[in-house]
């Protein structure tokens, strides 16, 4: 019995762990925001939107402005992702990493008017959110 207590105690530690690391992705662990609401409300339509309007170079100020706005959303809802005890894992805390890196090169490069360096930066941000989304988003 106690050798069967010596095996499962710390397996259930592992099991519990396991199902905590889970739960921080669904939310975090004490505000009411669910990754779900904060993916569909904030970074996914920031993205779409961002992506659409680094096709071509946008036509005046007030467009680039708009751009502006998207990526510094998404930069903010860089460090949202992190906050709260929501990150489970290193593919999670690097993918974070790369996309507050990459939306804020995203945003210099408005900033300077320079749609085809803020269009690489963009491919490249978006390239991180997939990784994550490979490890954590339910199929």
């Amino acid at each position: 019995m106690k050798k069967f207590l010596f095996v499962a105690l710390p397996l259930l530690a592992v099991v519990m762990f396991s199902f905590a690391a889970i739960a921080q992705v669904k939310k975090g662990k004490t505000r009411p925001l669910l990754t779900k609401q904060l993916m569909g409300g904030l970074v996914q339509p920031n993205c779409k939107d961002l992506g659409a309007g680094l096709k071509k170079a946008p036509a005046d100020d007030k467009a680039w402005a708009a751009l502006a706005t998207k990526a510094a959303l998404l930069n903010e809802a860089s460090y949202i992702l992190m906050a709260d005890g929501r990150c489970p894992d290193g593919v999670w805390a690097g993918a974070t990493k790369t996309l507050q890196e990459c939306s804020d090169v995203v945003l210099k490069k408005i900033e300077a008017k320079d749609a085809e360096g803020a269009q690489g930066a963009f491919q490249a941000m978006t390239k991180a959110c997939a990784a994550c989304h490979k490890a954590h988003k339910k199929k």
